[in-house]
């Protein structure tokens, strides 16, 4: 599998992951090649750090570089 061009990833299914991923939620994407070899990907989750789900528990989106300046903002502040 190829890396994940979209730097942003909506949750669709938190099973086994009901205290760190919430479902309609946007992530922030951490690149990284490796991971996605394994079909895992790095998401920024609710504690604030990065760890590796698997890629079905998301659908991968892009924003308008004015909405992606916002989310990033946002997300800088929490």
């Amino acid at each position: 599998m190829k890396a994940q061009t979209k730097p942003f990833a909506v949750c669709i299914d938190n099973t086994n992951y009901q205290a760190s991923l919430v479902p309609g939620k946007v992530y922030r994407m951490v690149p990284d090649a490796r991971a996605a070899k394994d079909d895992l990907v790095r998401i920024v989750d609710e504690s604030g750090e990065d760890y590796l789900y698997h890629k079905d528990h998301f659908v991968f989106v892009d924003f308008p570089p004015a909405v992606k300046k916002k989310i990033l903002a946002l997300a800088g502040a929490a």
